[in-house]
């Protein structure tokens, strides 16, 4: 009885970590933090393109943690897909046509490691 009881207590303490960490796992995938250094670098940008960079990937980023925090899998797919074709879009007004070819590479990469395309 006493090991019965000890064993469905240590199940369910493994369940819910497993469920925690399901849960982190998923909120980690969304979140779209980047090195913005490492990222000028990669792109060449001007002083002014860091700025504009900067604040549209701030934007993103945001969306996408937003995107995360919605129970419904549709929903957040719609929520993610309006995220990218914004932050694509407005990086292709503020990129040129080659540091876009090189974002978009870098974004699908990065959206393809997290699983989330």
């Amino acid at each position: 009885m006493i090991l019965t009881l000890v064993a469905m207590m240590t199940m369910t303490m493994t369940f819910a970590a497993n469920e925690d960490a399901a849960t982190m796992n998923t909120t980690e995938a969304y979140n779209m933090t980047v090195n913005m250094g490492k990222l000028s670098q990669a792109l060449n940008l001007s002083k002014d393109q860091v700025e504009s960079v900067y604040e549209i990937h701030k934007t993103f980023a945001a969306e996408m943690m937003f995107a995360a925090q919605t129970k419904s899998g549709e929903e957040r797919d719609k929520m993610v897909d309006n995220a990218i074709r914004k932050d694509l879009a407005w990086m292709d007004y503020v990129l040129s046509k080659d540091q876009y070819r090189k974002y978009v590479m870098l974004l699908n990469a990065t959206l393809n490691n997290r699983g989330l395309k």
